[in-house]
């Protein structure tokens, strides 16, 4: 069985994949090879193929990674014991500041998505599916309460805050004049607004 880690370096998992996501960004997904990758995170093929079975299972982890992350910390917004609109304010907050601190995985694989293999690609929108879900039992819980405004149904308040998300990676800059929690803060704002009775 390979040995996670060689010496003093990050463990091999880590290695592969931080190279896999620089390789995917540079070159794109279907442009890069196994062999690069192996060659660029200084293991061999068996060693890929002993975590990660493909490369399909390789771009898979490089979302699912940001995913469980997210997941985590929606969970712990969900559950706080805070007020329904802090609670809210700080997942749709967290969400976007954790989308542009991953800026380079989510973007590659949106671009790459199409290349899973079908049964990736539903696991993949099952868990997708799950925290958006998850988000949309906030926005309800307060509808319920009184909180929020009805007026919109609560699938659309998720798709259009998502939808903001989602778009981050055309547009920001680390570079640019708004730090990742600024774009958070307004945007969670814009959401809030759109919900205020």
């Amino acid at each position: 069985m390979p040995r996670t880690t060689d010496g003093d370096g990050p463990p091999v998992p880590q290695r592969l994949l931080a190279a896999a996501t620089r390789l995917f960004a540079e070159q794109g997904y279907d442009r890069t090879s196994v062999q690069e990758i192996v060659e660029a995170a200084g293991v061999t093929k068996g060693a890929l193929y002993h975590y990660f079975g493909s490369k399909d299972d390789l771009l898979h982890e490089v979302y699912a990674r940001v995913l469980r992350v997210q997941q985590e910390r929606l969970d712990a917004y969900a559950n706080a014991d805070e007020p329904i609109e802090e609670r809210l304010r700080g997942a749709a907050a967290d969400v976007v500041v954790t989308t542009i601190e991953n800026l380079d995985d989510a973007s590659i694989f949106f671009r790459s998505m199409h290349h899973l293999s079908p049964e990736k690609n539903k696991q993949v929108r099952a868990e997708r599916r799950r925290y958006h879900e998850r988000f949309r039992a906030l926005v309800e819980e307060g509808q319920a309460a009184g909180v929020f405004s009805t007026a919109t149904p609560a699938d659309l308040v998720v798709d259009y805050h998502f939808g903001s998300v989602h778009h981050l990676s055309t547009w920001y800059r680390p570079d640019g004049p708004l730090t990742p929690q600024q774009v958070a803060d307004h945007l969670a704002d814009l959401l809030l607004r759109a919900l205020r009775p």
